[in-house]
């Protein structure tokens, strides 16, 4: 926030963090220091990466109380930070955190919304990040909302209890796709739907990212008439 000029949390939008794995290599060294991991698997260790990160985001944000520890990654999904997007990397031995916001700082034409999607169906939620970046579709035409989106940058995964709003979705037992693909896929649909262009990131794997099965969306829009 200091490096970026922003004041406020509010001013706050979207926090990506590109978190390190896990590999065999790692988890030795580890043993052979007298530690251990939480887990044996580099694949497992994406979600503890994601939790871990995600919940740290909130701490330092006060969405979540600071003395939250690791006891409530992938325990406890009450807790999840609203701007939180995370990535990971097996080529990566430290975090990379880059901050997005407002500031009354800023000399240029963009600005930074963002709210919530509760669930992969969850257009209101897209409809309020949009507005959240001075962005009203009922009013614009879709080229005119178009010519205004910058980048929209979502995550995204499959609601992890098999159902979505009470209907059973099949995302967790496709052979053919792997359920974040499934879930990106749906989420950029609707998402690009509304913005009337392809200029849409969903990142998969949303643990304590927005509630289960949901997950935070920003808009990165041309302020009108600038």
């Amino acid at each position: 926030m200091a490096d970026a000029g922003i004041d406020t949390i509010e001013d706050v939008h979207f926090v990506q963090v590109k978190f390190p794995l896990l590999n065999s290599e790692r988890i030795e060294d580890a043993r052979a220091r007298g530690h251990t991991v939480v887990t044996d698997s580099a694949y497992a260790s994406m979600g503890y990466s994601h939790g871990a990160s995600s919940l740290g985001v909130a701490a330092a944000l006060g969405e979540v109380p600071p003395q939250t520890g690791a006891a409530a990654v992938l325990a406890d999904w009450g807790l999840y930070s609203d701007v939180a997007s995370i990535s990971t990397g097996i080529e990566l031995t430290h975090n990379v955190v880059i901050l997005m916001g407002n500031s009354s700082r800023a000399s240029g034409d963009l600005v930074i919304g963002h709210a919530l999607m509760q669930d992969a169906l969850d257009l209101p939620g897209v409809l309020d990040a949009f507005r959240s970046a001075g962005l009203h579709s009922a009013s614009l035409g879709a080229t005119d909302l178009a010519d205004c989106v910058i980048n929209v940058f979502a995550k995204a995964e499959s609601s992890p209890d098999g159902s979505i709003r009470g209907y059973r979705h099949t995302m967790l037992d496709d052979t053919d796709i792997t359920a974040t693909r499934h879930a990106r896929a749906a989420v950029g649909g609707l998402i690009a739907g509304v913005a009337g262009c392809g200029a849409v990131y969903v990142s998969g794997g949303a643990e304590h990212q927005g509630p289960p099965g949901g997950g935070p969306v920003a808009v990165v829009a041309r302020v009108l008439g600038a």
